[in-house]
């Protein structure tokens, strides 16, 4: 039942030479990869105006040299990234780059702040698209929470179908989104040029602004530049791309970053031009549409696409997440199940605790996007500056031709990028100083992990100087609750290891019962030793496992073997268990922890 309900959710499962079929071509690629950094001029606008609309609205007009700082921010990341792209082709981003030039501790805080930031992503990237969804629904604003976290699993399930899957339902709305935005801003900017928005809506360029200061500026400048969170998944995510990668991941990283840039000139031109000011409950798109179409079928087709891809900016977690993960897990820093391919060859593991994660998220926050939104950019902006520095010290090793070049291009975007996170700390410290505390924490945990992967492994491998345990014989231990099939499949089983010995052991809780139960086990099984612990407080596995130590120490000294053979029956459906004493289960559970003990369950199989 169980199978045919995970077949009907993800679909059949995939043979592994299907694997090729599960690769993006270009334009598959910009909609899944591309939707978390094209999603953000939703919102990126919006958090320079936030800021500056706290000193008052004549300040505004500062929003159009701030987005060219932002520009020149995303052209310097677009290039950088072009060349990590073709000197990395395997994939990783800013965690092998910075693991490679920079030393494992680099690596490590990279790949532990994206690790974080995809999971950000998700969150962040479905709450602003309930906004949306709530900014067109007012009376939709107490289901944020129950809103968001459907999307979430939505998205889950999605995915778990597979890369190719998921890209074919997703893509649509990516493209619309671009529509859209793209006739909201033609339209927007003929009104401008038609004259039909009046010019004393907005402060002219250049005005002075009384209360304005460097750190405003700065803080308004790293909050535009969330909008550039995204802008490392195609390097994260090269393996998805069909052959050759590298040149298809490299154009759809140019074409995501010219689209970046036209959307988000668009959105904060009009916005100042209209003199949108951010309002509590509606965004900034959401009144520019408003105001340039009114509240007809053009309004809420923005809104819609507006909101689907928010919504679907998240699948840019979805993609390079679990990619992220299998780098280090074969690195050994992470668990290894993030190297498993599930029934449809995605990493499903990485995929679900993605979904999971990010859903505690929404939980923890309410929802709320801006006060998550600081979290999410200082977490990649950490691994852009680690990325664009690792690059520079691999320049100046390799000196390859060109360098100069390339080295200027990624000495541009560090020392940008470290501005950036400096004035986030600066400005945000209150909102984000959970980041130094988290980051070195995963850090502690990825050697812990490392250090358990590293000694299991020395304790594994084969080696001539292994001291080696002889086994002179066998003990086997049965423990019984009554003479029933159940037990005599056991014993027949028990036999035919033909052990030194077997030991029936019976637990009683009443003298006169005990006595009856030897006499019958005589007659039925004289030939099988049968041992009675009395359990005056009427517990089973305290005098069990007591005994089966006493009988192991005993053994070891003569280098016997314990083993314990569990008498079990399985019910022909599985909510029968919950009807029957699962004894055998704790017993197992003890007994799995004792070193020179052997346990082995010997089931027997109800037909009803």
């Amino acid at each position: 039942m169980m199978s045919s309900f995970k077949r009907m959710l993800i679909g059949r499962p995939l043979k592994n030479n299907e694997i090729g079929e599960q690769k993006l071509n270009k334009t598959k690629a910009l909609a899944i990869l591309s939707s978390d950094a094209l999603s953000s001029v939703a919102y990126g606008p919006e958090q320079i105006l936030i800021v500056l609309f706290a000193v008052s609205t004549a300040a505004l007009w500062f929003s159009i040299p701030i987005a060219l700082g932002v520009l020149i921010l995303l052209a310097a990341l677009i290039l950088s990234y072009k060349q990590i792209i073709f000197a990395y082709p395997h994939g990783g981003g800013a965690y092998v780059v910075s693991k490679t030039n920079l030393g494992k501790n680099a690596g490590l805080v990279a790949g532990g702040s994206l690790l974080v930031d995809y999971i950000l992503t998700v969150a962040v990237s479905v709450s602003a698209g309930t906004d949306a969804i709530t900014s067109a629904f007012p009376s939709l604003h107490g289901l944020n929470v129950e809103i968001a976290i459907f999307f979430v699993i939505l998205l889950t399930v999605l995915n778990l179908r597979g890369v190719t899957e998921s890209a074919s339902v997703l893509a649509y709305p990516v493209y619309l989104f671009v529509l859209s935005l793209a006739i909201l801003i033609i339209v927007g900017i003929y009104n401008i040029l038609t004259g039909e928005v009046s010019p004393q809506l907005h402060t002219p360029i250049g005005t002075p602004v009384a209360g304005i200061s460097l750190f405003i500026l700065l803080k308004a400048f790293a909050s535009g530049s969330s909008a550039l969170t995204g802008v490392e998944a195609i390097s994260n995510a090269i393996p998805n791309f069909k052959d050759p990668a590298p040149i298809n991941a490299s154009k759809t990283l140019m074409i995501m970053g010219a689209l970046l840039a036209l959307l988000f000139a668009g959105i904060i031109s009009i916005a100042y031009y209209y003199g949108i000011a951010p309002a509590a409950e509606v965004t900034v798109v959401s009144q520019i549409a408003e105001e340039t179409f009114g509240r007809n079928f053009n309004y809420f087709f923005i809104q819609g696409t507006t909101a689907l891809i928010l919504i679907l900016a998240a699948n840019t977690g979805y993609s390079a997440f679990p990619l992220l993960a299998v780098n280090l897990a074969k690195d050994k820093f992470i668990p290894r199940m993030f190297l498993a391919r599930g029934d449809r060859l995605g990493y499903s593991n990485g995929i679900i605790v993605l979904g999971v994660a990010s859903i505690a998220l929404i939980i923890a926050f309410h929802a709320k996007t801006e006060h998550l939104i600081p979290l999410y950019a200082v977490g990649v902006f950490i691994p852009f500056t680690l990325a664009q520095t690792g690059m520079i010290v691999k320049w100046i090793r390799e000196k390859p031709s060109g360098w100069l070049l390339k080295l200027t291009v990624n000495a541009i975007g560090a020392l940008i990028s470290l501005t950036v996170t400096i004035i986030f700390f600066i400005t945000k410290f209150s909102q984000i100083w959970s980041v130094l505390v988290f980051l070195p924490l995963i850090i502690v945990i990825f050697y812990r992990i490392k250090k358990h992967y590293d000694s299991v492994g020395d304790q594994l491998r084969l080696s001539e100087n292994t001291e080696q345990r002889i086994i002179e014989g066998n003990v086997i231990i049965v423990p019984i609750a009554g003479m029933t099939r159940v037990v005599e499949n056991s014993l027949n089983y028990a036999k035919s290891l033909k052990p030194d010995q077997i030991i029936a052991v019976n637990v009683g809780f009443e003298k006169e019962d005990e006595k009856e139960f030897k006499e019958k086990w005589n007659r039925w099984q004289p030939d099988i030793r049968l041992v009675t612990l009395h359990s005056p407080y009427r517990s089973i596995i305290v005098p069990l496992t007591r005994f089966i130590d006493v009988v192991e120490r005993k053994s070891r000294e003569s280098n016997y073997q314990v083993t314990v053979v569990i008498p079990q029956f399985i019910p022909k459906r599985g909510w029968h268990n919950a009807l029957h004493n699962q004894s055998g289960l704790f017993i197992r559970s003890y007994l799995l922890f004792k070193k020179n003990v052997v346990v082995a369950t010997v089931p027997f199989h109800l037909i009803m």
